[in-house]
């Protein structure tokens, strides 16, 4: 674990002007205009990013084709892809301090947090994917006896990322690993509000032995650099993790250019139901209260819905007040705080919004609803419970993405799955019981990518991420990540 010594020192580092990353050099914006990097710590420019266009988007698509086509990278054995991708991840170990920190600047995420969920978690995938990637096999089919069937994985070609501000790193592991294991280059469009450590990314997949153009990095808005990407017509797929109205600017980007794939992850308003049968209720509590005010809320698969069976229900909440109350909100480059800042001060107005229209529509305000710690600078909000929420409310139907949480009773286990299934999204969910049927029942009854089971989150690199619905299609991590990034082909062949 990083030290609070480390962390201070790091914290000081100059970082300045960042480039766009194309064809394995940095390079300006073609129009040389810059965006600055404000730190929602304590609301100060620290840094600045390239604000790229559709000509910067262009070069970088151009490089990733060149490379693609020359087969240095894609056509390259498996074992050697391997190899690379297996320093990549040393390298982002070794550097894992340096990431880190640089990350938290950027994004506000409590360095406990931070540390294990970006460097350590992109490693370990980066990892996994290289290791998978020589294990994958074609197929022959049951054919005749005098025809051959052969069934071919192949790369796609060039994959467009587009990548969230919550935990760039993680998740960008997510798509960026399968997809350069399995043949593809790449072009990265980080958020604008947390580029840094997908370009310091870069320079490590290229010190890591990457051939130049496999891996390109855009940064700049998301409205312009975005736009070029979603719209090229030489992008054969775009991965994506964001929000709903920008995942269906995404597809109609793919209709009006060249039909290219488009995999949509678009966030969720996930029910954690806790039925009075729960094992231990001061864990559930304690479980759920981290699982929605951890990063300020800022989770795809945060429990925003809270559902508690009634006859428990006054005994849990007090529970919850408990273990919400303890969390401390600071510094995030401080180990001593629990949850850190909120990305932006537009996404904390955002948050606040979201109190005001709650309590309009008659919520209860149980604990928080304010901005805190005004006297830094920075964006930090108070952890936010609402009970007498009703399913019509908006606190119950949008995501707000932040440290806000809506409670709701149910009475039986009907009751319980009508509430879950009752907003357009299908992400993630929780169950807490003791009777395993229950447990089955539940897990077949919600319509959610992921249902938890006396936990909240938690999953590793092993199984499958995605939601149902409007939580988007296409699935991240487990190998099942990488068919995404490959196409099939047939071989018919006459043997005579």
């Amino acid at each position: 674990m990083i030290s609070q010594t480390t962390i201070d020192t790091l914290r000081k580092a100059e970082v300045g002007a960042r480039n766009l990353f194309i064809d394995g050099v940095q390079t300006a914006a073609a129009t040389g205009a810059t965006l600055p990097v404000i730190s929602p710590i304590d609301g100060r420019p620290f840094a600045s990013i390239a604000d790229g266009n559709a000509a910067d988007v262009d070069r970088a698509v151009l490089a990733a084709r060149k490379a693609f086509e020359k087969g240095s990278w894609s056509r390259a054995a498996p074992a050697f892809r391997k190899k690379v991708l297996t320093r990549l991840a040393e390298l982002v170990e070794k550097h894992a301090d340096e990431l880190a920190v640089l990350g938290v600047r950027d994004n506000g995420t409590e360095i406990g947090m931070a540390y294990k969920a970006e460097p350590l978690s992109a490693a370990g995938t980066i990892r996994y994917y290289a290791e998978a990637i020589d294990k994958i096999y074609g197929e022959i089919a049951p054919t005749a006896d005098n025809v051959l069937g052969l069934i071919h994985k192949e790369p796609l070609g060039v994959v467009g990322v587009i990548v969230p501000w919550n935990f760039p790193l993680m998740i960008g592991a997510w798509k960026i690993a399968p997809a350069l294991a399995a043949g593809n280059s790449i072009v990265v469009k980080p958020p604008e509000i947390a580029s840094l450590t997908l370009l310091r990314l870069a320079e490590l997949a290229a010190e890591a032995g990457l051939q130049e153009g496999v891996f390109n990095v855009v940064t700049g808005r998301g409205a312009v650099a975005g736009e070029a990407l979603g719209l090229h017509m030489d992008v054969d797929a775009i991965a994506f993790t964001g929000s709903g109205p920008v995942g269906r600017r995404l597809l109609d980007y793919s209709a009006r250019s060249n039909l290219k794939r488009v995999f949509l992850e678009l966030g969720g308003k996930s029910p954690n139901i806790v039925f009075a049968d729960a094992p231990d209720l001061k864990q559930a509590a304690t479980v759920s209260a981290n699982g929605i005010f951890r990063n300020s809320g800022q989770v795809c698969v945060a429990g925003s819905r809270l559902l508690v069976q009634a006859s428990i229900y006054d005994r849990f909440m007090d529970e919850l007040l408990k273990a919400t109350t303890k969390l401390k909100v600071g510094d995030p480059l401080n180990l001593l705080s629990d949850i850190g800042a909120v990305s932006s001060a537009e996404q904390l107005t955002k948050n606040l919004n979201f109190v005001a229209r709650a309590a309009e529509e008659g919520a209860r305000l149980v604990t928080g609803g304010e901005r805190i710690l005004t006297e830094t600078g920075g964006s930090y909000m108070a952890p936010t419970i609402f009970e007498n929420v009703t399913r019509d409310m908006q606190i119950a139907r949008e995501e707000v993405f932040g440290p806000v949480l809506g409670v709701m009773r149910f009475d039986t286990e009907e009751e319980a799955v009508s509430l879950a299934n009752s907003t357009v999204y299908g992400l993630a969910s929780a169950v807490w019981t003791s009777n395993l049927s229950t447990a089955h029942r539940m897990v077949r009854a919600i319509n959610a990518g992921v249902v938890h089971v006396n936990t909240y989150g938690g999953a590793d690199i092993t199984v499958p991420l995605g939601g149902v619905k409007q939580s988007g299609f296409g699935r991240d991590k487990s190998l099942h990540a990488v068919e995404k990034y490959t196409d099939l082909k047939t071989a018919w062949i006459a043997l005579g």
